[in-house]
C-alpha cells in the first residue's frame, strides 16, 4: 500500500478545499447527508443478493469501456504554461526504492524514467532500455542494451553503472518495497556503458514487468551517494521533468528538463500536483479552471463530468483490487518476524471467512459506486492473460453462513472488530456501508479514520485489526500478490505465512509455461480464500477528470496518468 490506494480512490485526511481563482480563496464542502443517504440505501439491499447494474446512464461508459486519451499532436499544442493535478493524497517518499504509493507514481512518471513502460494495451515496451531483455535459454540471465546520450537531470551520463547501482539499491536499502519485486539477483553485470547483465539463481518471469515499473527506475549515482536514504528530499533520474519543490500535505512541482534525450517533445514548463483529498472538491477546482486533471474522480461525480462538454473523462479497468488485510502475524512490524496474534479473526480463518461471506460485493458496486466498480474477489483482474475460472470465483454472500462460521468458532455476536481507513469522504462512504452490511453477518464494524499517510505507517507498524485499502495492480500477477501474501513479501502487512501458497507463488515465478502460470495463480486464489488474510472487493475504474483546455494526456490500465507530454490546446 501505497502501496496501495484507498478505497474509491486514495486521499489523505487533511480535507482540501476549492479554490475560487487566483485569489486562493476557499471552502469546504459538506458529505454527511450524501453519505448518510448512500448507506440508507445499501442497507435495503444489504440481505438480498442485488440484480447486476443495467443500462448504464446518458453519457455514462460502460464498466468496460476504456477512453484512454490520445498522444498530444504537435501541431494543436503550444509551448508553456503549468498544468495544475489535483491528486487525492499526498504521495509517500519520492524514492523510488522505498515509495508504495500510487500517487508518487504519477510524480515519478514525469521525471524518474524506467528501463520499460507500458503501453496502452498494457504491453511492456522500451524507455530507457532501447529493446526488450535477452534471455538465455536456462533463463539465469537478462541482457539489457541501453540508450546512449542519456543524461540525468543533474548532467550525469546514464550508463549500466547507474542501472547497477539503482538495482542495488533496491534490493539492499531498509526498508526497501523493491526486494521481493526484483527476485533472486546474484548480481549485475556491465560489460561496457550500454550492457547491463542481470544474473539470477533461479528463473524469475515477473522481473521484465518488475523493471516496467518502480524497480526499473535509474537514480543518478551521484545524488545517491550525496543524499543516501534522503535521496526523497531532493530526488535525481531521467525524465522530461525534474524535482523543483514540495511542501507536504500540500502541493509538489516539477519544472521541464533542458537535459532530457528528447526535450523536443515536452511542451510545459512546469506540472504542480496539488493535494485535494475530497473528490468533490477535487471535480469543483476542475470545473472551475483551478485545476486542469484530476485523479481519481468519484463515481457520484462521473457521470455529470461525462456530460460536461468543457471535459473529458478518462478511464480504464484497474488491473489491481481493492479490499480488507486482516492482521494475523504483523505484531512488530513488517519485514521483522511474524508473530501469531491473539484475537479470534487472526487466529481463526473461520472469523475471516465469515466476514468475507457478509460482504455483499454486487451491492456495494451497485449502490456505492453506481456499477462503474465491478466485483473483484481475487487479485487477477478478468482482463489478464493470467485469469482464469478459479482465478475469478466469488464466495456468495451469505450472513447466514456468516453466523454459523462464528458459532463454529466460538466467537460471541455481536463480533466487534476495528478498521483502519482513510479519512476521506469517499472512504469513509465505503467504510459506512461495509459497517451497516456486515452486521447481518454477526459483526460491529468500528470505523477508525486515519489520515492516509498516517494509515501507511500504522499497516507497516501492525498497528491494525483490520485495514481497508487497495492496490493500484501490476500487468504480471506476481506483483498484485507475492509482495503482499507471500511468506517474504516486502508489502505482507497482514504477516501471513503459508508454505502452500509460498511454493505455489515460487513455482510460478520459476515457470517459462505460461499456461502452468494460469494454473498455479488458479490455486493460489482458492488457498487464499480459504485462509482469507485479505479479502478481496471490488475493481475500481481508473477515473481521471481532464479539461479539454489541455491534450496528451492519457491514462492506461496501471492507473498511472500521464502528462510528461501534454500541453495547452493552440
Amino acid at each position: 500500500m501505497p502501496r496501495r490506494t484507498p478505497s474509491s480512490l486514495n486521499r489523505s485526511s487533511r480535507l482540501p478545499r476549492l479554490g475560487t481563482g487566483r485569489t486562493g480563496s476557499f471552502r469546504t464542502a459538506p458529505v454527511g447527508a450524501a453519505v448518510a443517504v448512500v448507506v440508507l440505501a445499501l442497507v435495503g439491499t444489504a440481505c438480498s443478493s442485488v440484480e447486476p447494474a443495467g443500462e448504464q446512464p446518458s453519457g455514462q461508459s460502460s464498466a468496460d469501456q476504456d477512453v484512454f486519451g490520445e498522444p498530444a499532436d504537435a501541431a494543436q499544442v503550444k509551448d508553456g504554461g503549468t498544468l495544475t493535478v489535483a491528486l487525492s493524497a499526498d504521495p509517500d517518499k519520492l524514492d523510488p526504492s522505498l515509495s508504495r504509493s500510487l500517487y508518487s507514481r504519477y510524480v515519478f512518471h514525469t521525471m524518474c524514467e524506467k528501463l520499460y513502460d507500458l503501453g496502452p494495451d498494457a504491453k511492456i515496451v522500451p524507455q530507457l532500455a532501447t529493446a526488450l531483455p535477452t534471455i538465455s535459454s536456462d533463463g539465469l540471465s537478462l541482457t539489457i542494451p541501453l540508450r546512449e546520450g542519456v543524461k540525468f537531470a543533474d548532467g550525469g551520463t546514464l550508463d549500466s553503472n547507474a542501472v547497477k547501482v539503482s538495482i542495488n539499491r533496491g534490493l539492499t536499502i531498509t526498508g526497501s518495497g523493491r526486494k521481493s519485486e526484483l527476485g533472486p539477483i546474484t548480481s549485475i553485470e556491465t560489460p561496457d556503458a550500454k550492457t547491463v547483465v542481470i544474473k539470477l539463481s533461479k528463473p524469475f518471469a515477473p522481473l521484465t514487468a518488475a523493471l516496467a515499473d518502480r524497480a526499473g527506475m535509474v537514480l543518478s549515482p551521484a545524488a545517491v551517494s550525496k543524499l543516501g536514504d534522503n535521496f526523497s528530499t531532493a530526488p535525481v533520474c531521467v525524465g522530461p521533468f525534474k524535482f523543483a519543490s514540495r511542501v507536504a500535505q500540500n502541493s509538489i512541482k516539477v519544472v521541464k528538463d533542458p537535459l532530457y534525450y528528447d526535450a523536443a517533445k515536452v511542451h510545459l514548463d512546469a506540472i504542480e500536483y496539488r493535494i485535494i483529498t475530497d473528490s468533490s472538491i477535487r471535480s469543483a477546482n476542475l470545473r472551475s479552471g483551478d485545476a486542469q486533471i484530476a485523479d481519481s474522480l468519484s463515481t457520484q461525480d462521473a457521470p455529470a463530468l461525462q456530460k460536461d462538454a468543457s471535459m473529458t473523462v478518462l478511464q480504464s479497468q484497474s488491473l489491481g483490487y481493492q479490499g480488507l488485510t486482516i492482521n494475523i502475524g504483523n505484531a512488530n512490524g513488517v519485514g521483522t518476524p511474524k508473530k501469531q496474534l491473539d484475537s479470534p479473526i487472526a487466529k481463526d480463518p473461520r472469523v475471516r471467512q465469515a466476514l468475507d461471506l457478509s460482504i455483499d460485493r454486487e451491492a456495494l458496486v451497485k449502490t456505492i459506486f453506481n456499477g462503474l466498480n465491478t466485483v473483484a474477489c481475487s487479485p487477477i483482474s478478468p482482463k489478464s492473460e493470467f485469469t482464469s475460472d478459479a482465478a475469478q470465483v466469488c464466495p456468495a454472500h451469505d450472513p447466514a453462513k456468516a453466523k454459523e462460521l462464528l458459532g463454529q468458532a466460538g466467537v460471541t455476536t455481536p463480533y466487534k472488530v476495528e478498521m483502519i481507513t482513510s479519512n476521506n469522504p469517499d472512504s469513509l462512504r465505503l467504510a459506512q456501508a461495509l459497517q451497516a452490511m456486515v452486521k447481518d453477518g454477526g459483526f460491529e464494524l468500528v470505523i477508525k479514520p486515519v489520515e492516509y499517510a498516517s494509515l501507511l505507517d500504522q499497516q507497516d507498524r501492525g498497528d491494525f485489526e483490520l485495514l481497508q485499502l487497495g492496490w493500484s495492480g501490476r500487468v504480471d500477477p506476481d506483483a498484485n500478490i507475492f509482495n503482499f501474501v507471500g511468506s517474504e513479501g516486502s508489502q505482507n502487512v497482514a504477516g501471513y505465512s503459508s508454505p502452500e501458497v509460498d511454493k505455489l507463488l515460487t513455482d510460478a515465478r520459476q515457470s517459462k509455461d505460461q499456461a502452468e502460470r494460469v494454473k498455479l495463480y488458479g490455486d493460489v486464489v482458492t488457498k487464499l480464500q480459504q485462509d482469507d488474510p485479505l479479502i478481496y472487493m471490488y475493481r475500481q475504474r481508473n477515473l481521471t477528470g481532464v479539461s479539454k483546455k489541455v491534450l496528451g494526456v492519457q491514462t492506461y490500465p496501471d492507473g498511472v496518468i500521464r502528462t510528461a507530454f501534454a500541453g495547452y490546446a493552440k
